[in-house]
């Protein structure tokens, strides 16, 4: 039978007033998950963070935790690829104690580090395997005392790291020891190299603003 006029307005209305439902892959609700945690899953991460506490300050892990992050900051699951978790203690730095200078010296134990506590865990890491290179890293947790990052490294020596052309530049001697020299996006961040500007006292360097700082 043929639809009557009324029938044939109902069906545009339901159409019009449906909300259009689009489909997410799985990575985008692990983000989702890690960006509003639900109370179930944040009891679950203070209670690994207890174990990570009493174990050692550089772990190597067989998969990273936050698998969605890994995977837009460049982790493949290939040979030559390693994730290692870092744990970097808060509360800012102190210099060395030293009982031989003047009371003004030697009260300012303070000291002010222009970095950020990811580029520090980069650099330990990097200094901790010499033949790695730190491709980025990511903040999985933190309590009071400590911040806790997964840290991407490459084996340059691995023959599947040579021989793919996409990972060709990682052993090239611009990008030896990148972390160390602030090449990664936490030093880039923390040297203020995201933006452009004439005004910046990092640019081009510090030594061409004769050190006055940023």
């Amino acid at each position: 039978m043929a639809e009557t006029k009324e029938q044939s307005k109902q069906k545009k209305e339901s159409k019009k007033q449906a909300p259009q439902t689009s489909a997410h892959g799985m990575y985008y609700y692990m983000s989702r998950a890690w960006r509003k945690p639900s109370s179930e899953n944040i009891v679950e991460l203070r209670k690994k963070m207890i174990d990570w506490r009493a174990g050692n300050v550089i772990t190597k892990l067989e998969h990273p935790t936050r698998l969605d992050r890994a995977r837009t900051l460049g982790y493949k699951a290939k040979k030559g690829f390693l994730v290692f978790r870092v744990i970097v203690n808060r509360g800012g730095r102190h210099n060395p104690k030293a009982n031989g200078n003047r009371r003004t010296h030697r009260a300012s134990l303070m000291k002010i580090l222009r970095m950020n506590y990811r580029w520090v865990a980069e650099q330990r890491l990097q200094r901790a395997h010499v033949n790695l290179e730190v491709l980025n890293s990511y903040l999985i947790g933190k309590d009071g005392k400590h911040y806790f990052f997964e840290v991407i490294a490459v084996d340059r020596n691995a023959p599947e790291i040579k021989n793919n052309p996409d990972f060709a530049w990682i052993n090239s001697r611009t990008n030896k020891f990148r972390a160390l020299r602030g090449l990664t996006s936490a030093g880039r961040k923390s040297r203020g190299m995201r933006t452009k500007s004439r005004n910046l006292k990092v640019r081009p360097s510090l030594r061409a603003w004769h050190r006055r700082g940023r």
